[in-house]
């Protein structure tokens, strides 16, 4: 069954806000990643803090709903942090690159620094695709060991 987007961000945002338990539907999913992502890049355009303010309010319904369509595909839901935990590793570990005046002055990049990012980066892209295939997997059509189907919710 399929949900349409207006009760997909709805079931997300209220409803569902915080609730790890449970299956969510592909369309489910989908449509409030979509609106997570709108709202990442029009916050992050308008002002830096702005941006901050909304990820910390949209995390927790972002990994509620990842967490739930993982668990729809019978793989356990907290996988969905792997790919945040090395996202947040990286921004990290990101590179101190120096200004062009910095270098004309005599200082130069972190080589090992830069190396081990780059490592990340190529780690993170494979994690990603995985994670791709997995969040678009059909639902298990029969109850599995997260509860039922997902049903549309009006």
């Amino acid at each position: 069954m399929t949900m349409d987007f207006p009760t997909a961000v709805r079931t997300c945002l209220t409803q569902k806000y915080a609730t790890f338990q449970g299956r969510a539907s592909r369309s489910e999913y989908w449509w409030f990643f979509l609106v997570v992502l709108i709202g990442a890049v029009v916050t992050q355009l308008i002002w830096g803090l702005l941006y901050l303010i909304y990820t910390l309010a949209i995390i927790c319904p972002a990994l509620a709903a990842g967490f739930r369509r993982l668990q729809d595909t019978g793989r356990p839901g907290w996988y969905i942090v792997i790919p945040f935990g090395i996202s947040l590793l990286a921004s990290l570990m990101a590179p101190d690159v120096p200004t062009e005046e910095a270098m004309a002055a005599g200082q130069m990049p972190d080589f090992a620094n830069l190396a081990l990012f780059s490592i990340l980066a190529i780690v993170q892209l494979i994690i990603s695709l995985v994670f791709l295939w997995w969040l678009t997997r059909p639902s298990q059509p029969e109850t599995n060991a997260y509860g039922p189907p997902p049903t549309p919710q009006t």
